[in-house]
């Protein structure tokens, strides 16, 4: 587990390591069917395949990158500028979004394991079952890993956590841990999951009521709620900048006057929920048939 947050090269030789990653993956999947998600050795196999899929998409042997990417490397990226919600154009994101997706092998062997299917569903079988807060930040982190990425890859697993494998429920409770970091990580991953417009819609409807109920009331005080509170609003931003029905979702469930405060904290004119939320209101405002809800 320490070894495999070593950086790039460590990364890189535990990958190639012949057989480890089958044995995690065999492991976790025995103490699941044991019904035993809660032990030690549990909670080190998922957070070394956590540390394992970090940058996964840009670290990829050329083998790989070779059959799955090409369709990424003929896809022109003019759009340097930077901005709150990275450097790539909608259009660019949705030609990606259009893109054959890799095939599943049906019996994957080493790294290939770390983004199938199988493995995907197991992350969200453990933040279903498992009640230890590393298991479930692990979990969710290897998943935000995952879907972090713009080429087909990420969108492939990002259609599997939310279409295939039913993930949003489970990952829905995980808002409503006590625990911040495990809290901050699911709120990544939802924003992750949200820059696929295909999945706007089912990520709005289940889980956008629950983004606003944990919203604070004003501006959050530890760095960690900022980061989380920032999280939320760029995926709400996300989940209503194209859809005038998820606006007023988001209306209906009383989030805009928490937005509205966060947004209009003076403490410190550079925190990133303050400058989040207030992006979320510009892009809310440019919903002209919600004005006279909005002035309500």
């Amino acid at each position: 587990r320490n070894m495999s947050s070593a950086g790039p090269e460590g990364r890189k030789k535990m990958r190639e390591c012949d057989g480890l990653i089958d044995s995690l993956v065999y492991y976790i999947q025995g103490a699941i069917a044991d019904h035993e998600p809660n032990d030690k050795a549990t909670e080190n196999c998922v957070c070394i395949l956590h540390n394992l899929s970090y940058q996964l998409e840009i670290e990829l042997p050329e083998s790989y990158a070779q059959s799955i990417y090409m369709q990424r490397r003929n896809t022109p990226n003019n759009d340097k500028t930077p901005g709150c919600f990275g450097t790539r154009s909608r259009k660019v994101k949705e030609k990606q979004q259009d893109t054959p997706l890799p095939e599943e092998k049906s019996n994957p062997k080493g790294v290939e394991s770390l983004w199938h299917s199988t493995l995907i569903r197991i992350y969200l079988s453990l933040i279903a079952k498992s009640t230890r807060n590393y298991t479930q930040e692990a979990s969710l982190g290897a998943l935000q890993n995952l879907t972090a990425g713009t080429g087909p890859m990420p969108f492939a697993v990002a259609r599997t956590v939310v279409q295939k494998a039913n993930g949003l429920p489970s990952i829905r409770a995980m808002l409503h841990i006590s625990h911040p970091a495990v809290k901050k990580t699911a709120v990544s991953l939802l924003r992750n999951l949200s820059r696929n417009t295909s999945l706007q819609s089912d990520i709005a409807r289940e889980v956008l009521p629950d983004l606003v109920s944990v919203l604070p009331e004003s501006a959050p005080g530890s760095d960690i709620a900022c980061e989380t509170a920032a999280s939320i609003c760029y995926t709400l931003y996300n989940l209503t900048q194209s859809s005038s029905h998820n606006a007023r979702l988001l209306l209906s469930a009383d989030g805009l006057p928490k937005i509205i405060a966060i947004s209009m904290n003076d403490s410190n004119m550079f925190s990133k929920a303050s400058r989040a939320a207030s992006v979320l209101l510009y892009s809310l405002w440019s919903h002209t048939d919600l004005h006279n809800a909005y002035k309500k």
